[in-house]
């Protein structure tokens, strides 16, 4: 029984320590813990629809592992990566988005990520309780903050298209995410066949990187940012 819960402990800490994390980083305008928990919570009822179009995906005959690479790219882009961010982001459009306290565009990161930490720890949950300990702390490394900076990519085009009138920004944010989570699929399941696991490492790489600057850009475009001229700093 303490295995058990040991393992679960370990699938579940790392989405809610970014959820965590990410929450502070909206630093002027902390939304709501009631729709933070709602939003987290969509997450996880979001790997529904994700799994169920996958499954039709696989329908086609498209392999995310053929030693075919437009084959791959393909099935993992579309088949993975845009099922499950698409399922995301319809979460996330159709409930936060339309919330009044989604006031500033940092909102979209942050109603994006916990949208995608409750996906990634309902997928976490599955995998590690089914392969054990090893497989917890190497997801907890790689695959649960790839969901996040897919996240925050997605979010930071939602919250440029809520407040500035950018239409069709949410779209590309989605199209960049999917196909950032598709490579990243496709370095994971293809190493074998091309040697290319070190591609996994740099999508991680970037994403954090992009995901670093969508942060520190929505941080600085906040309404409710002190007007510094006024502060004496």
């Amino acid at each position: 029984m303490n295995h058990y819960l040991t393992l679960l402990g370990l699938a579940i800490a790392p989405g809610l320590a970014i959820a965590y994390y990410v929450f502070w980083q909206d630093k002027y305008d902390h939304e709501p813990l009631s729709l933070i928990v709602k939003s987290f919570f969509l997450g996880v009822a979001s790997i529904i629809p994700a799994i169920i179009l996958e499954l039709m995906f696989k329908e086609t005959g498209l392999s995310s592992s053929s030693t075919n690479i437009l084959e791959g790219l393909i099935a993992c882009i579309v088949g993975i990566g845009l099922m499950e961010e698409g399922s995301k982001y319809f979460f996330t459009r159709r409930f936060a988005y339309r919330s009044e306290h989604f006031n500033e565009p940092f909102d979209g990161i942050t109603y994006s990520v916990m949208v995608s930490m409750g996906f990634a720890t309902a997928e976490n949950i599955m995998y590690v309780m089914q392969s054990g300990m090893s497989v917890a702390f190497l997801r907890m490394f790689s695959a649960v903050p790839a969901h996040a900076f897919f996240a925050v990519i997605i979010g930071y085009f939602l919250g440029i298209q809520k407040f500035y009138d950018k239409r069709g920004f949410g779209t590309i944010g989605l199209i960049a995410a999917s196909v950032l989570h598709g490579l990243y699929d496709f370095f994971i399941f293809n190493g074998d066949n091309f040697g290319i696991y070190g591609g996994a490492l740099a999508s991680l790489i970037v994403g954090y990187y992009v995901s670093k600057k969508a942060i520190k850009l929505h941080q600085q475009d906040s309404p409710f940012k002190p007007d510094e001229s006024q502060t004496g700093f």
